[in-house]
C-alpha cells in the first residue's frame, strides 16, 4: 500500500533511505558518500524544504520511499530508495506512478552519474537523460546541492519536460 509518510514515519524514512544507499559505496566519487549516507538532520531538513515522501507499506513495514517537491515551475523527485532486501519486486515503479500522477508539472530528477541502474530504472519508465551541456545549469537551478555533487550528476526529465511549448 502506498500512503503519505507522517512525520511519526521519519525514523523509517531514514532507515530506508540508508540501507537503499548502501548501493551507492565504492560506486560514487569517495568524497561524496559518507555514512550514514542522509544524517537525520540533513533528512530534516530537505523535508522542511518542501520534500514530500510517500511510503510503499507491506502491512506496518515501510519497503521504499519516493519524495515530490514543487520547485518553481516543475516537480523533482528525490530521495528515492527500497530497502536492499526488498529491491527488484516493483516498489519503486509502484512509486513513481503515484508521484507522477501527484504532479501535472514537468518532472526532473537528478542522480548519480556512476549510478547506472538508476539511471536504467527512469529511462525504463519513460524518462530521458538532459544533454550533458544542460546538467549544471538545471541543478543549479532547482536544486540546492554543491558543486562537487553537480560534477558528478546527471539529471532526466519526463516526457512533460520535452514538449513544445
Amino acid at each position: 500500500m502506498i500512503r503519505p509518510c507522517e512525520p511519526a514515519d521519519a525514523e523509517a524514512v531514514f532507515e530506508v533511505i540508508n540501507d537503499g544507499a548502501t548501493a551507492y559505496r565504492g560506486v560514487i566519487a569517495a568524497d561524496r558518500w559518507h555514512e550514514p549516507y542522509m544524517s537525520r538532520e540533513e533528512l530534516a531538513r530537505e523535508c522542511a524544504s518542501g520534500v514530500v515522501f510517500s511510503g510503499f507499506y507491506e502491512g506496518a513495514q515501510l519497503v521504499a520511499v519516493m519524495g515530490l517537491q514543487l520547485v518553481k515551475d516543475v516537480a523533482l523527485v528525490r530521495h528515492a530508495y527500497t530497502r536492499t532486501a526488498k529491491q527488484g519486486h516493483g516498489f519503486g515503479a509502484k512509486l513513481l506512478a503515484h508521484v507522477q500522477s501527484q504532479t501535472d508539472r514537468p518532472i526532473l530528477i537528478g542522480t548519480w552519474t556512476a549510478a547506472t541502474w538508476a539511471i536504467h530504472f527512469y529511462e525504463r519508465h519513460g524518462f530521458r537523460l538532459i544533454r550533458r551541456e544542460d546538467t549544471a545549469g538545471l541543478l543549479q537551478r532547482y536544486w540546492k546541492i554543491p558543486d562537487r555533487q553537480i560534477d558528478e550528476s546527471v539529471v532526466l526529465a519526463d516526457e512533460r519536460w520535452f514538449r513544445p511549448g
